[in-house]
């Protein structure tokens, strides 16, 4: 039986600094602790790792989102509405669980961090370090990801998106040039969540343009076959950081390059 590779945070440290991350940076992860292996000490390592390098000058951000949330509703059993309606707790950003199933375990490692600030949307994102109460303050109710959401201001700011053995199709910050494209006939997606309030469970309706099935009638995983074009025209920081293939990528370019393509593609 292969033996599992152990990966310590003196090596993530240095394979890190290779791939680029450095003080003062704002990173937004992406990260399946499975793919870097074995590491000495668990996940909370990694981001240990990670925040020495950019150090309290730095920034750190995830997507967290919100464990069991009712976001498909409107599409289940009637028992099962029924439960939800009456008893589903209500998103509140100190409290509640991030969807760590969905959004990989250190979502909610980064959540319980000394220092974490978290959006206000049921789709949140957290955020730890210099600007991270700036980036997930006042997140937009509506079209969360547009003007003034966490992923434009990770732009305004000249951030990277990290990505540590994650796949390359699942770069959220693509949510953000989906927003901005001018494409004819966007889909768009409503639905309902219940949030606190003034210390009240209120139910509120949501509307943004649709981020899980795409903004229109695509064959496949387009947000896959962006990033791999962009890889292929633009230089990017590549290498392994423990046992996972790793990008550390441009958010500005990355963006303005994801605008174009579907611009170009969805037209």
């Amino acid at each position: 039986m292969k033996k599992k590779q152990l990966i310590t945070k003196s090596q993530l440290i240095q394979d890190l600094k290779k791939l680029g991350v450095c003080k003062k940076q704002t990173i937004m992860l992406h990260s399946s602790v499975r793919n870097i292996g074995w590491v000495v000490g668990g996940p909370d390592v990694v981001l240990a790792a990670i925040l020495s390098l950019l150090t309290d000058s730095g920034t750190l951000m995830m997507m967290a989102s919100w464990e069991d949330n009712p976001y498909d509703l409107s599409r289940w059993p009637k028992h099962r509405q029924e439960a939800y309606l009456c008893e589903c707790p209500a998103y509140d950003p100190s409290r509640s669980r991030a969807d760590w199933r969905e959004m990989g375990i250190l979502t909610e490692y980064l959540r319980t961090w000394p220092g974490a600030h978290r959006s206000r949307h049921p789709f949140s994102y957290v955020a730890v370090g210099e600007l991270a109460q700036w980036i997930t303050a006042e997140q937009p109710w509506q079209y969360r990801d547009g003007p003034g959401s966490p992923l434009a201001k990770l732009c305004e700011v000249s951030g990277s998106v990290l990505l540590l053995g994650s796949p390359i199709g699942d770069v959220t910050l693509l949510h953000h040039a989906e927003h901005l494209a001018d494409v004819p006939n966007k889909w768009i997606d409503r639905y309902r969540m219940p949030i606190l309030q003034n210390g009240q469970r209120v139910w509120m309706d949501f509307e943004e343009f649709d981020t899980t099935n795409g903004i229109v009638d695509w064959p496949d995983n387009y947000f896959e076959t962006i990033v791999k074009d962009y890889l292929a025209t633009h230089p990017a920081q590549t290498g392994k950081v423990g046992g996972a293939k790793s990008y550390l990528l441009d958010a500005q370019s990355l963006t303005q390059f994801g605008v174009q393509w579907m611009e170009e593609n969805f037209n």
